[in-house]
């Protein structure tokens, strides 16, 4: 099984290709295994890091995808992972992250190198967990190292909890006020480029280039993911401060991406299972943003990772003749993916 420990001497072929793997690495937040994803994801991030006044952001993310990456080469993790980047998703998310929320200490970046450090082998680690069930980690390695180290903030005045919000109890809030085309795009692409904690429609349309790079169904499916995610939350009469900064959105694209384009084919069942994950992740955002409030952190990505494992384990076969395993999303593992991330094999 691909997510097995196994013995190697890393994934080899020296700094142009260890860049390569760091820039795969970012793409596979979003399941992409290719390099030229992971260049305009890393564009998008530095973007609108840069443009919101936070460009920390953008080389917590750098820090962190390069700093989880050399852990699977430390540990000797297995180099097939390590080729595909596999090492480097969670790392970049937390690089993310750490700036984001705290403040800018040395004390803070050293937490962010041994978070994202730590990410790489507890993903390895809940994978294990995880394989009888036949279904994957996905971010949630990610999403729970960062939450010990922002609720560890809150007792540690070496890690200023700068930027998150107050401990409180849900209370009454604004609906969403303009509903004019133009800033519905706008709210649309933000929860696209939310994917990476980055508050900018610019971010948005690049991530939704570098996916139609590697995969047009992936792009199709993220945009479609986003808006009924914003449509969804506007009907229901949602927080208006969320809905217009993407906050709803992001969760739903990963799982609109997972669903529709990854562990099964693209086709009519798969996509009518894949909108229903999609309203499904909405309404685990909303409640997640109730249940965290009181201790004042971010949902992250957790949304998607429990409505994606609701929707994978009873491993529903559709066109499959064979129980699905979605325990990794290798092309052998899941051979309809082989012939869009051709550009993967082209830059070896």
């Amino acid at each position: 099984m691909a997510n097995a420990i196994v013995r190697t001497d890393g994934a080899g072929g020296g700094f142009v290709e260890f860049v390569r793997i760091l820039l795969r690495g970012t793409g596979q937040v979003m399941f992409q295994n290719s390099a030229w994803t992971g260049l305009l994801f890393l564009a998008g991030i530095f973007w609108g890091a840069y443009a919101e006044g936070q460009g920390l952001v953008a080389w917590g993310a750098l820090l962190g995808v390069t700093v989880s990456t050399a852990t699977g080469y430390l540990l000797r993790f297995p180099a097939h992972d390590g080729a595909q980047g596999l090492w480097g998703f969670n790392g970049v998310l937390v690089g993310c992250a750490f700036p984001t929320f705290m403040g800018s200490t040395v004390w803070m970046w050293l937490a962010l190198v041994l978070c994202a450090a730590l990410t790489t082998w507890v993903r390895t680690g809940f994978n294990r967990v995880m394989a009888p069930w036949k279904v994957n980690s996905f971010t949630f390695p990610f999403v729970f190292c960062t939450w010990m180290f922002l609720l560890a903030a809150r007792a540690m005045h070496g890690l200023p909890a700068a930027h998150m919000s107050d401990p409180t109890l849900p209370a009454a809030f604004a609906s969403l006020e303009s509903l004019r085309f133009a800033d519905l795009a706008v709210y649309w692409l933000k929860g696209i480029g939310q994917v990476f904690l980055i508050d900018s429609w610019v971010t948005g349309i690049l991530f939704l280039a570098g996916l139609a790079l590697c995969d047009r169904w992936a792009a199709l499916w993220a945009a479609i993911g986003s808006a009924l995610a914003l449509l969804t939350v506007i009907a229901l009469q949602a927080s208006g401060a969320e809905i217009a900064a993407g906050l709803y959105g992001y969760s739903p694209v990963l799982t609109a991406i997972a669903l529709a384009t990854v562990f099964y084919r693209p086709n009519v069942r798969s996509a009518v299972w894949a909108v229903l994950g999609i309203l499904v992740t909405v309404f685990i955002q909303a409640g997640m943003y109730v249940l965290m409030a009181p201790v004042g952190i971010a949902t992250l990505t957790a949304p998607f990772c429990i409505a994606t494992w609701l929707f994978l384990l009873p491993l529903v076969r559709f066109d499959e003749t064979e129980q699905p395993d979605h325990s990794n999303w290798d092309a052998a593992n899941k051979p309809h993916l082989a012939p869009s991330r051709s550009a993967a094999a082209d830059e070896k």
